[in-house]
This record gives C-alpha cells, sequence and structure tokens, in this order.
C-alpha cells in the first residue's frame, strides 16, 4: 500500500503536457477560433448597446409577445428592463446578454447537429455520455485555466468556458427529442416514400421541437449562472459588481447585481418557455 501511494499516477502533470503541446502547436488554430468569437461577440454587442435601451426594450416586448401571446408577459418583461435601466446596470446587462446570446449561438450550432448524429448512431452517443458526463462535473474553475493560456484574459476565454460547461445541455435534450419519436409516426412517414432528410425535417424535428426549446432555455439559464466566473477571466457583465462587491464585502452592491441577474433569468426563461402541446 506505501509503494502504491508513494508512485502517484502523473494525472496532472499529462495534463500540462497535453496543454503545453497545444499551445505550442494550435496557436494558429485558437487564434482563429478566438477572431471569429470576438467578431461575434462585437457584433452582439454593438446591436444591444448601439440603439437607445428604450429600444430594446420594447424589441424584447415584442419578442415576447411573438412567442408567447401574453401581454402580461409582455408588461413583466417591460418592467423588468426599467427596473434594470433604474438601478444604473444596462451596460452590464447588455454585456451579459451577448455572452449568454454568443453562448446560445455556438452551443445550439454545435449541439443540435451532435445531438441528431447521436441519435442515429447509438455507438456516438454511447461515447460521448461519459465526455458530456465530464464536462457537466468538472468543476468550472477548472475551465478557465486552459481559456486563460489558450485566449488570454476578455470576453473570449469567458465564453470559452461557458461553452464547455453548457453544451451537455442542449446535445443531451436534442438526443433525447430525436430518439425518442415514436416508430408509428417514422413508419407512416416511410410508407408514404420519406427519405432519410425528410424524416428528420418533417418527422423527427417537429416532435423533438419542445426539447430542442428546452435545450435552448437550459443553455440560456447556464450561461447566465457562468456570467460571475467568466467575470474572473476579465469577461465583462454583470458578474463584474459581484465580483467586486464580494472583495469588498459591499452587501448593497451584491444585493443590486444579484437581483437584476434575477430578472434577467426570468424575463428569459418566460420568453422562451414552451407551453404544453394541446
Amino acid at each position: 500500500m506505501n509503494w502504491w501511494m508513494e508512485h502517484k499516477i502523473p494525472v496532472g502533470a499529462a495534463a500540462e503536457a497535453v496543454l503545453d503541446w497545444l499551445q505550442r502547436h494550435g496557436e494558429p488554430f485558437f487564434d482563429g477560433v478566438a477572431e471569429v468569437l470576438e467578431r461575434l461577440i462585437g457584433a452582439i454587442l454593438w446591436a444591444l448597446q448601439t440603439p437607445h435601451p428604450l429600444i430594446i426594450v420594447v424589441l424584447f416586448a415584442g419578442l415576447a409577445w411573438q412567442l408567447q401571446r401574453s401581454r402580461r408577459l409582455c408588461s413583466l418583461v417591460v418592467a423588468g428592463f426599467l427596473f434594470i435601466l433604474n438601478q444604473g446596470y444596462w451596460e452590464e446587462t447588455t454585456e451579459s446578454l451577448t455572452l449568454v446570446l454568443s453562448a446560445c449561438v455556438v452551443c445550439m450550432a454545435i449541439g443540435v447537429p451532435v445531438g441528431i448524429a447521436s441519435a442515429h448512431r447509438r455507438g456516438l452517443y454511447d461515447w460521448l455520455r461519459p465526455v458530456l458526463d465530464l464536462m457537466q462535473t468538472l468543476p468550472t474553475f477548472v475551465y478557465l485555466i486552459p481559456a486563460i493560456v489558450f485566449f488570454g484574459i476578455g470576453m473570449v476565454p469567458g465564453l470559452i468556458a461557458t461553452v464547455v460547461f453548457v453544451l451537455p445541455a442542449p446535445i443531451r435534450l436534442t438526443y433525447l427529442g430525436v430518439s425518442g419519436t415514436p416508430e408509428e409516426l417514422l413508419e407512416a412517414a416511410r410508407a408514404f416514400g420519406a427519405t432519410r432528410f425528410q424524416l428528420l425535417r418533417k418527422v423527427e424535428l417537429p416532435h423533438a421541437y419542445p426539447q430542442i426549446m428546452a435545450g435552448l432555455n437550459q443553455t440560456i439559464m447556464l450561461s447566465l449562472s457562468m456570467v460571475v466566473i467568466a467575470a474572473l477571466v476579465g469577461a465583462d457583465g454583470l458578474g463584474v459588481p459581484v465580483v467586486r462587491a464580494l472583495n469588498r464585502v459591499d452587501t448593497a452592491l451584491g444585493t443590486e447585481a444579484g437581483l437584476v441577474i434575477v430578472v434577467v433569468a426570468i424575463l428569459l426563461d418566460r420568453i422562451l418557455h414552451v407551453r404544453p402541446r394541446k
């Protein structure tokens, strides 16, 4: 037993060696990824910060009406954003929304196709499942180390860490939705001569739509839970005043920023809520 304890398996050394190798040989790739993500973040941030705040409020209220057809929800959206303006956190809110929306674009662009492929290839999902478990259970602070090494300080490493933490949700929910399509529906479509692409587009995706939207909802909620952690690597947004309040033990500042995060989370959750089919 003493021999076993004295000869430590070099897990940490192996991880460091892999990280060093990737840093030396993958610099062009990581620079390209960083440039693409910076352009995405810049475009969303410009769209949210250039118009007058009231225009953005009206647009979100219009989106709420388009998706939910609820006057009560539209009033809640307007009241929530007016509260954020009143508290003086509009700029930080738009920065956090930029991080959340960027994470949604990346996660859904990767997660939905991977979930569909996993549903059609059982062996692929069996291989992915332990990887997804690791991504969800590994402490999120661990993601920040390679993110800083490869992408430096700023919004990009915060986005990368967020994507790694959030990505399993859309993959799993898309897989569940597509793989759960009733065989009777598939057999009926095949009987009418549907191709594999038509089966996917007209049968599987419509059936999986509630699960895919639930994956989007979870992506947003989990991304918001990362805003404070992302602030530790230089990402702007509502996490910055929270970290500042923690360092100063400032109850007032922490309460304000935390409450604004809660308001944003509630509004986004209600806007994207999928109503059950009748």
